[in-house]
């Protein structure tokens, strides 16, 4: 990379800049915030486009999906499986390019709109007295910066309709209020200890048929309700559309909804979008009814690339490569380790228990590409815990690594370096568990303000 100092300078600036602000409690305003924000990435995706350095995949993968659109092939196939989700994305691509807008920029400039849309984003997902306050630490962000600007990952087109799901579906009102937070292991509890344990069962089967029918039934306000859902959905099944991982925002999204009904129109709208752009393929990306199965195929595959991150880099020495064992065991540790964090946090706010779930996944996959790590950050910085910004410093350094110094090397000297780099990752992994929402894995909503006691009638004296 040519302009590594430039861009390191930029991101430590960052970096003060949002410790001070949260240090001084500053509270900008949005144009300010959506100034400095711009300022950063723009700066930093012209500086990258310069570069003689570009990323392997931005160039081999991303730029072949939007030729394959402007030449009526399908991106999927065209790409040599360069591109593994549907196609709205190289849709955009394709248009940049029949601009004539040179790729180094238009691949960039996709992800660099979509992370600067975030910024106001986090602040609302935030809300509150500090909401400009995170939206500015947001802006200032360094592994956003890279992610966006440096790298042109589509991992804010994918978060910038997701965060947008969860602002839409809490809705107006307070921010400090959980969703649905039932702790149903202690009602399951409480039923059998006073019903016995056939009797909990007889009545739950009973009852089971008046509880839908009573969850299902139409209540005064439901159009808004319902109209915030159906939005919600939408946006979602967008960020579902850039790439396959926003699954995991699902749950946090329809528990942030009122009601049953509410939570089932947003399930089924996320499927909207998803399915418009698979069906359509023939139509905007001339894919042959016959190819559609392959297509789906291939989108569908994950290939066991290990070995870059966390446990798995120990386990392969560094080396960054298929195995398939040590994929198959990450893969289900994964699993685990979600339902086990769903079940600490199930009393949780929806957005820390969304924040909890992604953390998680990064603590436990095996495999990962530096762009992962953006996942949780509107989330983290957001609602940040105790030890957000020691993660946050951490992930953006180790990334930094990567982006920056690894680069100004030969393919020999990079490989050496790579195993220092991934084996290095796993002193985050306890840092990324910290920064967990452990203090709020039960929701407490903030105490009323108490009512002045009601004023007395003085009998007027004679």
């Amino acid at each position: 990379m040519d302009y590594a100092i430039l861009t390191g300078f930029v991101l430590v600036t960052g970096v003060v800049l949002a410790v001070v602000a949260q240090w001084k409690g500053w509270r900008p305003s949005l144009a300010a915030v959506l100034a400095v924000g711009i300022v950063f990435r723009v700066l930093i995706m012209t500086t990258s486009a310069m570069d003689t350095w570009q990323p392997v995949d931005f160039v081999n993968s991303f730029k072949p999906a939007g030729e394959a659109v402007l030449n009526r092939e399908d991106p999927v196939l065209g790409s040599n499986g360069g591109w593994h989700f549907l196609p709205t994305i190289p849709y955009v691509y394709g248009f940049l390019l029949w601009l004539g807008i040179p790729w180094e920029i238009g691949g960039r400039l996709v992800t660099v709109v979509a992370d600067i849309a975030l910024i106001p984003l986090v602040g609302k997902l935030a809300g509150g007295s500090k909401a400009s306050l995170r939206a500015f630490q947001y802006a200032c962000n360094p592994l956003a910066i890279l992610v966006a600007s440096v790298h042109g990952q589509v991992e804010p087109v994918a978060l910038v309709f997701g965060v947008a799901a969860f602002v839409v579906a809490r809705g107006p009102g307070d921010p400090d209020r959980p969703g649905m937070t039932t702790d149903v292991v202690a009602l399951v509890r409480d039923n059998v200890a006073s019903r016995g344990l056939f009797g909990a069962v007889r009545h739950a089967a009973g009852s089971s048929g008046t509880v839908l029918r009573t969850a299902l039934t139409p209540r005064p306000g439901d159009r808004q309700s319902l109209r915030r859902a159906l939005f919600a959905g939408l946006l979602m099944g967008l960020a579902l559309c850039a790439k396959s991982w926003p699954i995991w925002l699902i749950p946090g999204m329809l528990l942030l909804l009122p009601t049953v009904r509410a939570r089932v129109v947003a399930f089924v709208a996320t499927g909207i979008a998803p399915v418009f752009f698979l069906v359509t393929l023939p139509i905007f990306a001339g894919t042959s009814l016959s190819q559609i199965p392959e297509v789906i195929r291939v989108i569908q595959d994950v290939r066991p690339i290990v070995g870059q991150w966390g446990y798995s880099a120990i386990l392969m020495n560094g080396v960054n490569d298929l195995n398939q064992a040590i994929a198959t065991f990450g893969t289900r540790l994964v699993y685990v380790t979600l339902l086990v964090t769903a079940f600490l946090w199930r009393r949780a706010d929806p957005v820390d228990l969304t924040t909890a779930l992604l953390i998680a996944f990064m603590v436990a996959t095996p495999r990962l590409g530096a762009q992962y790590l953006l996942w949780f950050m509107p989330f983290l910085v957001a609602r940040p815990a105790r030890f957000a910004w020691p993660a946050i410093i951490g992930v953006s350094f180790w990334a930094a690594y990567g982006y920056l110094y690894m680069t100004q090397f030969d393919s020999a000297t990079w490989r050496s370096l790579h195993v220092f780099w991934s084996q290095g990752s796993i002193v985050l992994l306890p840092i990324l568990a910290l920064a967990m929402p452990w203090a709020r894995r039960v929701f407490k909503a903030p105490d009323a303000p108490e009512e002045p006691p009601p004023l007395r009638s003085v009998p007027a004296s004679a």
